[in-house]
């Protein structure tokens, strides 16, 4: 069992909080010209005259998850109070009153300290632990509808075409998705795999690991504990 960071936007932070994300995939990194083939409905990889499964410890590129894992989540912050606006992170004690710029229950105003970057969310300002239940490495293309609800996506049921200009008055109901909140009812997907795709794309495309590139990635379920990783079970 390994302790690490992981990152999350706005919008997944307030998914966790909800409880409609407990999955996350993450580009496989390293794996330049190295095979992986899948054989026995497992993927395996080849390194000189070796075959191992993807999903071991020692495979080169590193699978960075393990079941049991536990991840303190990081996200973007700021102090109460502005007379820490000139100490970094790892120069606060952990007695600092953090607030969460994810959560819609503060107002900005000249007291609070500056905006910080999740990734320099220190541990101990950690509000969300996530505990690894399984691991998988697969194509980004291989998502199902399932796992893209997983995902934290938003999904509301549409039944009225008034005011559509494109279902020209017809009745109409459907389930619409999305990963953000939309600024009118019209603005989803018909599916929630869609709805991954154009997020997915928003996060990773200008990296060069866009949806139509159809990565390797790295699958990761879990469940949301809201406490910080060192404070006792609830």
């Amino acid at each position: 069992m390994t302790d690490r960071p992981i990152l999350f936007s706005g919008s997944m932070i307030r998914a966790l909080l909800a409880g409609t994300k407990t999955q996350t995939r993450r580009v496989l990194q390293g794996l330049g010209d190295q095979p992986i083939v899948e054989y026995d409905g497992m993927y395996m990889w080849k390194q000189g005259y070796r075959w191992g499964a993807v999903t071991d410890p020692k495979f080169p590129p590193g699978v960075r998850f393990a079941i049991g894992d536990r991840l303190w989540v990081r996200e973007a912050w700021r102090t109460e109070s502005r007379a820490y606006d000139d100490l970094a992170p790892t120069d606060m004690g952990g007695e600092e009153t953090v607030i969460f710029e994810a959560d819609a229950d503060w107002k900005l105003n000249k007291s609070v300290g500056r905006l910080r970057q999740g990734m320099h969310m220190p541990r101990w300002a950690s509000r969300l632990t996530l505990i690894v239940t399984e691991v998988r490495v697969q194509r980004l293309q291989e998502i199902s509808e399932e796992d893209a609800a997983a995902e934290g996506l938003l999904s509301w049921r549409y039944q009225d075409c008034d005011g559509d200009p494109k279902l020209d008055g017809r009745p109409y109901k459907a389930t619409l998705w999305h990963w953000a909140q939309p600024e009118t009812e019209f603005d989803g997907f018909s599916s929630a795999t869609g709805a991954y795709r154009d997020l997915w794309d928003h996060l990773n495309e200008a990296r060069g690991y866009g949806w139509a590139t159809n990565p390797w990635v790295i699958a990761v379920s879990f469940t949301v504990e809201r406490r910080n990783i060192d404070v006792g079970r609830p």
